[in-house]
């Protein structure tokens, strides 16, 4: 009898670690998200509106006629000349983030908003 059950008791426990992996919830991966800007007199054009928290990548392309930056979080670009563009990485945590062109009188004239990040 004790054969049978500690047959019985090792044939749960082999099928308990085959399931376990199933079981075992890993925490979700640091998404990283690409965020296309295009700058133009005067309005910024996100691709995304929304996005998830951590680290967000921002490829912000100048189409205007006239230099612009874009600033978000405490981070913000080089002046980008007209038909450039330039790359701004930046680690976002929950809640509404406002941006803007901190190029004078830029932002009062339309180039600001807020991004979504849950």
């Amino acid at each position: 009898m004790k054969v049978r059950t500690l047959s019985v008791a090792l044939l749960v426990l082999a099928f308990g670690l085959v399931l376990a992996p199933a079981a075992i919830s890993k925490p979700a991966a640091s998404q990283a998200s690409t965020v296309l800007v295009t700058a133009k007199e005067f309005k910024f054009t996100l691709s995304k509106r929304t996005v998830p928290k951590g680290i967000v990548t921002f490829k912000v392309k100048n189409s205007g006629a006239l230099p612009h930056d874009f600033k978000i979080s405490g981070k913000k670009t080089a002046m980008i000349k007209p038909g450039k563009t330039v790359t701004l990485k930046v680690t976002l945590s929950k809640g509404a983030k406002a941006y803007i062109c901190t190029v004078p009188g830029h932002a009062a004239a339309g180039m600001k908003g807020s991004l979504r990040v849950t």
